[in-house]
């Protein structure tokens, strides 16, 4: 299986998913910005990071790089496009996915560990996951997803929602929120399944020796689901 990984100036965690990416089988390729084409691929990635150091809006100005183009037209054409972090934050600015990301609840960058809960599994990404509670890593100044009322109901018509804040348990209360996103929305999918936004990073849960495995069940779940 062959992935791309796209870098923007402000990229901070696209050697990390490469280096996940690669872990798990896919044979990765990172592929700059201001390219045009994308490598043939099974997976195109949209990394965590800063790009163009969030000025204007996050994602706003990394929306417009040529490469992203190709990556409207891959994902149109029912190709899989993940989006982390940042990489949702874009996906949201080119129309990819709907709604927006705004400043924290608490206008305070977090930094720690969460639980999501995985709402809906019938897509590539979860299908088949041994588990429906993930403990994942969270990283981000704008993390707190709304949209408006017509689109919500939208979303949950068409079973859009992929993953909640939650605790260990699956609780999705308010006191599990950790930015205040809307019902504690933590990622979405498009109308198709085939592009996933989220905001916890799989890619920085690989090794149970150095933050958890939870990502790594992701992972090899998504390359068991694509192959």
């Amino acid at each position: 299986m062959k992935s791309a990984v796209i870098t923007f100036p402000g990229s901070n965690c696209d050697r990390d998913m490469g280096v996940a990416l690669k872990k798990f089988g896919f044979k990765n390729e990172m592929v700059w910005h201001d390219d045009n084409e994308l490598p043939k691929s099974d997976l195109i990635v949209l990394p965590g990071g800063f790009s163009y150091g969030d000025y204007l809006r996050c994602g706003s100005m990394a929306s417009k790089s040529k490469i992203m183009n190709s990556v409207i037209e891959f994902a149109n054409s029912g190709g899989l496009v993940m989006g982390i972090c940042n990489g949702f934050q874009i996906l949201v600015e080119t129309g990819l996915l709907p709604g927006v990301l705004l400043r924290n609840k608490y206008l305070e960058f977090i930094c720690k560990n969460v639980f999501v809960k995985v709402e809906n599994n019938n897509n590539p990404y979860f299908k088949n996951l041994s588990k429906n509670i993930l403990k994942l890593h969270i990283a981000h100044n704008e993390g707190n997803y709304f949209c408006t009322g017509e689109q919500l109901k939208e979303i949950e018509d068409n079973n859009q929602i992929a993953i909640y804040y939650s605790d260990e348990d699956g609780k999705t209360n308010e006191e599990f929120n950790p930015n205040g996103s809307m019902k504690n929305i933590a990622g979405i999918f498009n109308k198709n399944k085939n592009v996933l936004g989220m905001m916890p990073h799989p890619e920085r849960m690989i090794d149970e020796s150095l933050s958890g495995e939870d990502g790594s069940l992701f992972f090899k779940n998504l390359i068991n689901n694509i192959r």
